[in-house]
């Protein structure tokens, strides 16, 4: 397989090939399908570039475990084609790919659209336990449950064969790169970044959007300079499937207009835009004004000697053991323990489990037999669940404590089995 292969996405264009380019970004668990509506319109003015995620829609399945290598293989793939610069309509996953380019590259954009995006979405833990159930169960539960987060109760009602497409089309997703995804959103945060998009941006959102909501779309306007909000009624997650001719007049509106906005400028590095005025609200819904996030000043490096290993140990230990079960722990250090949970995140996290030599999958190996050989049941249980968010199945865990059992006495092994069984019933069984 060539890097060319491996490296891009995907794609699909519509309309005039002299036209400007319009990029439409779709949600995880979605293809390009999910634009349909809103192609006929948009494709009279805009040569309209479509594309698939990883392993979506029929695509080529090689994962991509971040959102900036998402956005680095459709910027290989505009390359590709000699697309230079072109506006992006992203909806959720497809949104963050939007802002990281705005990020990363804004001499690319002439103008973005965020449609139901979030500058974090949700937990780490959520999407991290969403792979756990991936990987355990297949995609069958969440594509069952797909409908229920993305549209409004009576549109799934009305339109049983647009609910049906839904779950069948997360049901023929890759489930590698299904849960590479959910890595991707898990590790997202732009916060402290929202203040440096410096393309016109619109964001819009449904008014019943469960998922991330006008509350994450006020958060949005409020970090991005030069941003407008648009609250879309009776809409949920899905919003451009639920409401496609709202949703289509207003990337039209939008877009006709922030092309005109002056172009980046490569000498200075700086892009031109015009000041909003003081209300740029596209919906009818009221607006609310919330007060923009204040990112913490950058802190100086350390002018000599190495990185102190608590800062690594501290982000490992979350991403392992999860941020409720590391949270729970601080909590309850005093003066009497505290000492001890530094230790712990300093050198067990940030010194062993962060070593390059072994990967994750295998250092939960290596601690469950440990464990199960010092009868440590109760580290057992939360090194069960870490080592299911480490990318072991149910499956592989059994074989682990198996061989345990060999080596470590059936007695140990007894009570392990009991313990982890627990903790895999908990952690794989779908939510209602």
């Amino acid at each position: 397989m060539s890097d060319a292969q491996t490296n891009t996405l995907q794609y699909r264009f519509d309309g005039p090939e002299d036209a400007p380019v319009l990029i439409l970004g779709p949600s995880l668990g979605t293809t390009w399908h999910m634009w349909d509506r809103q192609v006929p319109e948009l494709a009279k003015q805009w040569r309209v570039f479509r594309f698939d995620l990883p392993g979506h829609g029929g695509a080529p399945a090689h994962p991509t475990g971040s959102v900036t290598e998402l956005a680095e293989r459709l910027l290989a793939t505009l390359d590709g084609l000699g697309v230079q610069r072109f506006g992006y309509a992203g909806c959720a996953l497809g949104g963050a790919v939007g802002a990281e380019l705005a990020l990363r590259r804004p001499e690319r954009l002439a103008s973005l659209t965020l449609i139901a995006a979030s500058p974090r979405f949700g937990t780490a833990d959520e999407f991290r336990q969403r792979g756990v159930i991936v990987r355990s169960n297949g995609l069958d539960p969440i594509a069952r449950s797909s409908p229920e987060r993305w549209f409004t109760t009576g549109f799934a009602a009305a339109q049983p064969a647009i609910t049906e497409w839904a779950v069948q089309m997360v049901r023929t997703t890759d489930p590698g790169c299904y849960i590479a995804a959910c890595e991707a959103l898990a590790a997202f945060d732009i916060h402290a970044d929202l203040a440096r998009i410096g393309v016109p941006t619109l964001v819009l959102v449904g008014s019943d959007d469960q998922v991330t909501g006008p509350a994450e779309a006020r958060t949005l306007v409020a970090g991005i300079p030069d941003a407008r909000l648009a609250v879309v009624p009776g809409a949920s997650h899905l919003v451009p499937v639920e409401q496609p001719a709202a949703v289509t007049d207003l990337l039209v509106r939008h877009f006709s207009t922030a092309w005109q906005q002056p172009a980046y400028d490569s000498s200075t590095g700086q892009m031109s835009v015009v000041v909003p005025q003081a209300s740029q609200v596209l919906s009818v819904p009221q607006q609310a004004s919330p007060v923009a996030e204040i990112a913490p000043a950058p802190q100086p490096e350390a002018l000599t000697g190495r990185p102190d290993p608590y800062d690594a140990g501290i982000k490992v230990r979350r991403e392992v053991l999860g941020d409720a079960h590391v949270d729970r722990a601080l909590a309850q250090a005093d003066e009497f323990s505290g000492d001890f949970q530094e230790f712990i995140t300093r050198y067990a996290w940030g010194e062993i489990w962060d070593r390059p030599g072994l990967d994750r999958r295998s250092r939960s190996c290596v601690t469950l037999t440990a464990l199960v050989a010092g009868g440590h049941l109760d580290e057992l249980a939360f090194h069960t669940r870490a080592a299911l968010r480490n990318g072991l199945t149910p499956v592989e865990i059994k074989e682990v404590l198996l061989q345990a059992a060999v080596y470590c006495g059936v007695p140990a092994a007894n009570s392990a089995f009991k313990v982890a069984q627990q903790v895999i019933r908990e952690e794989t069984t779908p939510q209602e």
